[in-house]
């Protein structure tokens, strides 16, 4: 039989699959490979494992109704548990990289605000409680719809906001940049370093591990993000072993020169049981006795508000960094990737980690090359390992992961020139919503100030008609969440 000159054989399809595994999660089709997606789970868990540390740290100092705490090693395992659980199941039904874990500010809102108003199982019910709402509207189609109102040049302000967000986060966990100590006496209310110095050890680290990731990210390194991590922590490691820095709390006081979250030192033992008595601990009726039912729905409200739109955003984020996104701005699969995240809100509130959401972070795994869920059976798995291999977790401290941080929100700032700057009447609603997602530390704060200004100027435009139905619920909505201070001082 005849062989056709190699000039004349048809090349390769890059976007057919190559098998089964390849088809059902899209990897060629999405412009991706294997390769990429390893790398990308590894870069998402190493930019939000600190939250098996964080997560316990945050729930265990706080005293329910009764007085009680929760034991810390418990919650770290099932912190641990259920990132990976739901960090899977997100990759397998959402097929999309995005990781879940614990909701930083969520948590604490169930800490201080919540769990000192009855007990940890009544709090941890409430989560479970405002899960299930989610869920069904998800199923209802009402949560896709919602999405779905927003304009497409907003969702992609959400995105930039988001990147602004996710630096400001990595330069205040590394310590880059602090609050000043007397800042209701000055004008100024951070500042760089300590006392507006780089002083200290960790800085270093943090600045050269910046350095070099940006370098190799010029450079097109494929890796560069989980180089840079590496080589961070390692370096940290040496640094460490030298100098004997210690960490940023000592003894009940603050070490402004110490490291941050973790002590880059080598672990002693590797190998750890879990300890999973929590899960399951937690009641969705005494609360409304314990609290009061008034009390208990502004409770589940803000919960509410909170984790809808921050998915909501998250998933814009990362769809816009990875290049996902249709022309309406919406990623593949949006009702499953939605679905997967209020499940994992009702799992995290079941296991006692409070609700666990969908992780900005997740676009450091989108910078390295991830595309599809395949990377989340990465980092999920991890985060199942971790929960045995907890002293292995707790090597890498902030001042190397958050390198990453940093570089990612250089790249998702690049969407800000596909905004209509010249537009007053999506320009103002979009400068807020970026602007205010750092400056306020809440993703659902931008959201929200956006939404609620862009209503208001086509109304006083006299463009009404213009604005999604759903999108005028959705600013009433968020009016009474910016407002729900003033509401509970009248009526509780």
């Amino acid at each position: 039989m005849a062989v056709a000159p190699p000039e004349n054989r048809t090349p390769p399809d890059p976007a057919r699959p190559r098998n089964g595994f390849d088809r059902f999660f899209e990897i060629s089709a999405r412009g991706s490979t294997l390769s990429r997606e390893v790398r990308g789970g590894l870069a998402t868990f190493f930019t939000m494992a600190y939250i098996v540390v964080l997560n316990p740290l945050i729930l265990g100092s706080a005293v329910d109704g009764d007085g009680k705490t929760l034991p810390i090693p418990a919650i770290a395992a099932v912190t641990a548990l259920v990132a990976g659980v739901m960090t899977i199941l997100m990759g397998v039904v959402g097929r999309f990289p995005l990781a879940l874990a614990a909701g930083l500010g969520v948590n604490a809102l169930v800490a201080y605000e919540i769990a000192p108003e009855m007990t940890w199982a009544d709090a941890m019910g409430l989560v479970v409680i405002e899960g299930v709402i989610i869920a069904v509207l998800v199923l209802t189609g009402l949560r896709t719809a919602v999405f779905r109102s927003v304009p497409t040049q907003l969702k992609t302000a959400i995105g930039v906001g988001i990147g602004l967000f996710l630096t400001i986060i990595g330069l205040v966990d590394a310590g880059f940049v602090r609050r000043i100590p007397d800042a209701a006496n000055t004008t100024v209310p951070v500042g760089l370093g300590v006392g507006g110095k780089l002083t200290s050890w960790p800085l270093l680290v943090f600045v050269v591990g910046l350095l070099l990731t940006l370098v190799l990210v010029a450079r097109r390194v494929r890796g560069a993000i989980l180089i840079g991590i590496l080589g961070a922590t390692v370096l940290a490691i040496i640094v460490e072993a030298i100098a004997n820095v210690g960490p940023s709390v000592v003894n009940g006081q603050p070490n402004p020169s110490g490291w941050s979250l973790n002590v880059p030192e080598l672990p002693k033992t590797v190998v750890d049981v879990p300890d999973l008595s929590l899960l399951g601990n937690f009641n969705v009726l005494d609360s409304w006795g314990r609290a009061g039912w008034l009390v208990v729905i502004m409770f589940v409200f803000t919960l509410l508000i909170t984790d809808f739109f921050d998915t909501m955003g998250t998933m814009v984020a990362i769809g816009q960094e990875g290049g996902m996104l249709d022309e309406r701005g919406t990623p593949p699969r949006a009702k499953e990737i939605l679905l997967v995240d209020s499940i994992a809100a009702a799992a995290g509130g079941a296991a006692s980690t409070s609700s666990n959401t969908s992780y900005i972070e997740s676009a450091a795994g989108v910078a390295e090359g991830a595309r599809t869920g395949a990377a989340n059976l990465v980092t999920g798995g991890l985060f199942l390992l971790a929960m045995f291999l907890a002293p292995l977790v707790v090597v890498v401290p902030f001042e190397a992961a958050s390198t990453a941080l940093v570089v990612v929100g250089f790249l998702m700032m690049m969407g800000v020139r596909t905004i209509d700057w010249s537009d007053y009447e999506i320009a103002i609603p979009a400068f807020l919503t970026i602007v205010l997602m750092p400056f306020t530390y809440s993703i659902s704060n931008g959201i929200g100030a956006g939404v609620i200004t862009y209503v208001l100027l086509k109304l006083v435009k006299g463009k009404a008609r213009e604005v999604h139905p759903l999108l005028y619920g959705v600013a009433v909505l968020f009016v009474v969440y910016f407002l729900r201070g003033p509401v509970e001082s009248l009526v509780l």
